[in-house]
């Protein structure tokens, strides 16, 4: 059974976040997502003890470093976490995500860049994968190896790394040592069982949400595509190892599943983690829920199993709640 803050955090999603529909266009969805969603400015200072947040402005940079902080200030040695928010692809920001960046910076010992990518309707597909794949190529560029770089993502951001994966194996750019994706949309046309079998269960959507948040970010463009839609991409051939972790009663659970069993299928290495009952991307609830400490450990855990060695050991700071 789920923690009792676990149980609450689901119980409030339901009364406040979810909703049969989420707005009678695709402005409106993406206003009230704006308003619902990510952790609010004022508890930013919370997360951010025990890393250092570095905003970039400008070009195709745009978004925030999180470091660990470090008593001798080295970061020498020390990978790199290229992190994508989610919110739907039409909202959030790596400011509202920064629960999950500075947990990640602060187990893995790793500094987290989480790119500040276009939002959906005003910019629709592929711009948020554009951004994404100009600042994989900008860690690149800046002598970031491929062994010490990862990818990671939540919701809309997890099937943005996955179609990030995709993207640098086609386009013969270096894949990154691994990827981790919480409750990862992989699917935007909705095809998979569960996004009907837990309609009711899944704490903070409904089914009709898919199509309402896959419509403000596709416009004309295919749910088909694997590049918007990575569990129908054809080959999942020449990736990292992935991590997958979503809850058992999400609309998203099916999501995670077919893409792990695709990856399993052409002899990749994917790990699925499905955890009981919990809310979609309860790891954002660091330091409030312990299910989103242990998912995050885990994470941690394996983005440093296929990192290159040779970095600082990992820094565990205060964190809210604790």
């Amino acid at each position: 059974m789920p923690s009792l803050p676990a149980r609450l955090f689901s119980a409030y999603s339901r009364a406040v976040i979810r909703r049969e529909r989420w707005g009678r266009d695709e402005r409106a969805v993406a206003r009230r997502a704006r308003l619902l969603f990510g952790t609010p400015a004022p508890l930013g200072w919370a997360f951010g003890r025990g890393v250092r947040v570095e905003k970039v402005q400008g070009g195709d940079a745009r978004g925030e470093w999180i470091t660990p902080a470090r008593p001798d200030g080295d970061d020498a040695g020390a990978g790199v976490v290229l992190y994508l928010h989610g919110g739907g692809y039409v909202s959030c920001s790596p400011a509202t995500h920064r629960p999950v960046t500075a947990a990640l910076a602060r187990l893995t010992g790793s500094r987290v860049f989480a790119p500040d990518y276009r939002l959906a309707p005003e910019h629709r597909y592929p711009a948020a994968l554009d951004d994404a794949v100009a600042a994989y190529r900008r860690l690149l560029d800046r002598g970031v190896p491929p062994a010490s770089l990862s990818v990671a993502g939540d919701s809309a951001g997890g099937g943005l790394a996955l179609a990030l994966l995709l993207r640098a194996r086609d386009g013969g750019l270096p894949t990154p040592a691994s990827a981790v994706c919480f409750s990862p949309w992989t699917d935007l046309a909705g095809t998979g069982r569960s996004v009907r079998a837990n309609d009711g269960r899944c704490a903070m959507f409904r089914t009709p949400n898919i199509e309402e948040f896959a419509s403000a970010y596709l416009g004309a463009a295919s749910a088909l595509d694997p590049y918007a839609s990575p569990a129908h991409a054809a080959d999942f051939g020449g990736l990292p190892p992935v991590l997958l972790q979503v809850g058992s009663t999400e609309l998203l659970l099916d999501d995670a599943r077919a893409v792990h069993e695709k990856i399993t299928a052409a002899g990749g290495e994917s790990r699925l983690e499905v955890y009981e009952d919990l809310m979609h991307c309860w790891q954002m609830l660091d330091g409030l829920v312990p299910e989103a400490r242990a998912a995050l450990r885990s994470a941690a855990d394996f983005i440093n199993e296929h990192t290159a060695p040779n970095r600082p050991p990992a820094v565990e700071a205060a964190r809210p709640g604790r």
